[in-house]
Parts: structure tokens; sequence; C-alpha cells
């Protein structure tokens, strides 16, 4: 017989379980569905079983939304994981207006996407931003075009995404910083251990659990880039900063191609779960290397 606390308990509990099954289950039950047929919405649905997968291998503008979002993630995650390391370790010493500038920092977490995408948009015109004059009052005579260009698309909004989230991230390395006991570092400087020694053996092995944690927050996050894709270039100039969540969004709602996109969303979906389960089956190796 449940108790009367259970009971209670399960009573706070079912609201959450009624929004998990109406908003997400059922969803993501229909979306499996979707990926083994034809339908654009306007037409019965046709059974094609594996069709939609098998297609998206020969899908030239799939494989380089693919390729894209690899290259985002291969640079972004590092990048950001560094700066905010960087700027965690400077800001938490104790210096005039620390608390100003860890506030500075951490704004344009806060700040829509979208809003972020428009202000760096205009700052990336090629004839007219200020970061294209700057370079060219630096004596560079050929800027970059930037998210008019095919070469510097993605490149362009790599940049806005990691000055956008460094500041998030830089508080959670303030936080682990802050978690470090001072003796440890009170008994390397008796062993005679100068700064890079310091960060090397006692910063960064005690700030494994929190680099676990951003690299597996910021992983997930670069596979789900979406917003400034949108705003920024509409995955272009061409194809050069097209993305897979941006290719489902056009699969599903543009061209009404539901099971095709469904398809490629649980591939993505299977490519996130992948890397996080490697990432943790790595983390033991990783926590008795550092």
């Amino acid at each position: 017989m449940v108790s009367k606390n259970r009971k209670t308990a399960y009573f706070f509990l079912l609201p959450n379980f009624i929004g998990f099954f109406i908003f997400t289950l059922i969803p993501v039950a229909i979306a499996f569905f979707l990926c083994f047929v034809r339908w654009d919405f306007s037409n019965p649905m046709r059974f094609v079983g594996l069709k939609n997968f098998a297609y998206m291998f020969q899908d030239q503008t799939f494989l380089i939304a693919l390729k894209n979002t690899f290259f985002f993630t291969l640079v972004s995650v590092p990048s950001t994981m560094v700066i905010s390391l960087g700027l965690a370790i400077l800001l938490n010493k104790i210096i005039k207006g620390v608390k100003f500038l860890r506030t500075m920092y951490f704004i344009p977490y806060i700040t829509s996407m979208v809003a972020v995408a428009i202000v760096w948009n205009m700052l990336y015109s090629p004839s007219m931003g200020p970061i294209n004059n700057f370079l060219r009052n630096m004596g560079v005579n050929n800027p970059p075009g930037w998210t008019a260009s095919t070469d510097w698309s993605m490149i362009a909004i790599i940049i806005m995404s990691v000055w956008k989230q460094i500041g998030y991230y830089m508080v959670i390395y303030l936080a682990g910083l802050q978690g470090i006991p001072s003796h440890l570092y009170e008994a390397a400087t008796i062993d005679g251990a100068n700064s890079w020694q310091k960060f090397r053996y006692v910063t960064l092995p005690m700030l494994t659990p929190t680099t676990f944690f951003v690299s597996i927050m910021l992983l997930i996050g670069s596979f789900k880039v979406f917003t400034q894709v949108m705003v920024m270039t509409s995955g272009g100039p061409g194809r050069s900063s097209n993305v897979l969540v941006y290719y489902i969004y056009n699969q599903a709602f543009v061209y009404n191609r539901f099971g095709y996109a469904s398809a490629i969303a649980f591939v993505l979906f299977f490519i996130v779960l992948a890397i996080t389960i490697f990432q943790f089956k790595k983390e033991e190796k990783w926590v008795n290397y550092t």
C-alpha cells in the first residue's frame, strides 16, 4: 500500500510527467514513426521503410550540412573552453572592478540570440561594418567578406557564438576555481612550483569535473546550432554555413518533407548520443591521466 507521503510526492510530480508525456514523449514517438514514411502534409502517408535513411547518404546538401556541423563543433567547443577558462583565471583575482567585469562578460549570454545575431551581422558588413573599417585602417587591403563570403561565413558564425557563450562558461569555471583548496597552492609554492606548474599540476586536475561538464554541454549545444545560422546567413552563401538543424528545419517546414526531416533528426540524435557516451566512457581515464 502506498503511503500518504508517497501519494503527495506523486501528486506534485504528476504535472511534470503529464507535460513530459504530451510535449516530449508523444512528439518523439510520432517523429520516429515519420522516419519510415513519405509525407508532405497534403498527400496521404506512404510507407517507404529505410529509404529516407538510404537517400540521406546520397544527398550532397545533407553531407555538407553534416561537415559544417562537425567543423563548427571542432572549432567552437575548444575555443570556448580555452577562452572561458582564461577569463575565469583572470577574473578570479582580487582586482579593482572585477565584479563589473564579470557582469559585462556574462551579459551577452542572457541577451536574445536573434538580437545578438542582427548586431553582429551589422558589424560584419563587408563595406560599412566597423570590423572591416578597423582592418582597413590597420592596413588590410582586402578584409574578409564574413557572412557574405563562402570562405568566411562559418568562421563568422563561430566567432559570434563563442563570444556569446564564454560568459556563462566563465562563471562555471569561476565556481570550479573557487572550490580548489588554497592549501594545495601553498604546498606547491613551498615545493618551488612556478605559475605554470601550479596551473598544470594543481588547477587543471582539480578542474577536471568542471571541464568534463563544460565539454558535454558545449558539444550538445554545438550540434544544435540554428538561430545564428538562420538570422545571419540562412545557410549561405550557397551551402557554406548550412548545418544539420537548419537543414532539418528547411526540409520539414519549407519543403514539407516531414519523413526525411525526421530521419535526419534521429541521425543527429544518435550522433550526439554516441559522442556523449564516448565522453562518459573516457571520463575515468581522463581523470586518472590528469
